[in-house]
């Protein structure tokens, strides 16, 4: 057995506010569960491959490695009986992975609990807050074009479309932000939470999508406009206080509720969350579904999720073109499911008949 426990806490500290849906007050939250607002989630993540063969490996996202105003991890631990495991980081995207390896004839079975406080969290864009800018290196990083999210071509013309007569990053961002919720629509075809692939998007004028596939067409826009940004994946963890029972988890069976999120740099304001995906979210599955984009309900999620959001989410990584450790194949464009090979290579992380992983999450007491 290998066991290994990585500790995370800060005091980073973050606005907490609030609205209850069905009328928009002007601040994005309304209540806060204890001191500071801070929640705190146990989430698990059981994997197991059906068929194995040979040597085999399994990694599995671990919570954030790194601090945010809206997540404290406490705790990454694992079990890996039978084979070894180790957490590696990728600092730059506050990337852990769980990297397991498992000898020919043992029966692989990883199992990870991530310990995580979260709470809501909204940027005021009202005025500039000012304080400590992010160094130039780590925003730098955040204007890289990676394989799915090239900066030039197309992106770089729709971008500058977009943005025209933009005074301010702040307009800019916002500009990308409601193109995005005008413009594209939830797939719900799409496999599981899609690709990101926006040069395909824009080429083909195919603007559907879901989460990874939305969000990564802002960031990449946003980029190319030359404003930092980062797609943020995660599991959706609770159900969600606001009342739209479209964003947040139905049980603590999450295996399914992965989402993708983003943030975009604003200088004096810091690193600013949106969800264009999620506005898509509630038009489509909101009951009674098919929301117009005039419906009450979607302008109050489309309102709030330009500078906040609800923390019923565990974020995992920023991470892009991720090399998995140890593995023969190729990088992964991100890592929000487990992923596994064996000697016949690289399992399709979304086939349930040949690769199992159960996730479920829990709400905790601050002391357990």
């Amino acid at each position: 057995m290998n066991r290994r426990d990585f500790l995370r806490s800060t005091g980073a500290a973050s606005a907490a506010l609030a609205f209850p849906l069905g009328k928009w007050t002007g601040r994005p939250f309304a209540r806060s569960r204890a001191a500071g607002g801070w929640r705190t989630f146990e989430v698990t993540t059981h994997v197991a491959v059906s068929k194995p063969s040979g040597t085999i490996r399994i990694w599995v996202p671990a919570a954030l490695v790194s601090e945010t105003p809206y997540q404290k991890t406490l705790a990454n631990t694992f079990d890996a009986a039978g084979g070894t495991a180790q957490l590696v980081e990728r600092a730059a995207d506050s990337l852990g992975i769980i990297a397991a390896a498992f000898p020919a004839g043992v029966t692989p079975i990883v199992t990870i609990t991530s310990r995580i406080a979260t709470r809501n969290y909204v940027v005021d864009l009202s005025a500039p807050r000012g304080g400590r800018s992010e160094h130039r290196a780590a925003l730098e990083h955040f204007l890289r074009p990676t394989k799915l999210l090239p900066t030039d071509g197309i992106v770089k013309a729709t971008a500058t479309e977009i943005t025209r007569g933009a005074e301010t990053d702040v307009d800019k961002a916002r500009a990308i932000y409601e193109w995005i919720v005008d413009k594209t629509f939830r797939n719900p075809k799409t496999r599981g939470c899609g690709l990101g692939d926006i040069r395909f998007m824009l080429e083909t004028g195919d603007l559907g999508g879901k989460c990874a596939d939305l969000n990564a067409l802002y960031v990449g826009l946003a980029r190319a406009a030359g404003l930092p940004a980062r797609d943020v994946y995660g599991i959706r963890v609770a159900k969600s206080e606001l009342g739209y029972s479209s964003l947040g988890a139905a049980s603590q069976n999450v295996t399914k509720a992965q989402h993708c999120r983003a943030e975009v740099y604003l200088a004096g304001y810091g690193w600013t969350p949106v969800d264009p995906a999620d506005v898509r979210k509630v038009v489509l599955e909101e009951p009674p579904g098919n929301r117009p984009l005039d419906d009450e309900i979607v302008k109050q999620a489309r309102a709030r999720l330009f500078g906040s959001w609800e923390m019923n989410w565990m974020a995992y990584n920023f991470g892009h073109d991720v090399a998995l450790p140890g593995s023969k194949g190729q990088p992964v464009p991100f890592l929000m499911y487990p992923q596994a090979e064996t000697a016949d290579g690289r399992l399709d992380s979304l086939d349930a008949d040949n690769f199992k992983y159960a996730i479920t999450a829990r709400e905790t007491s601050a002391g357990e």
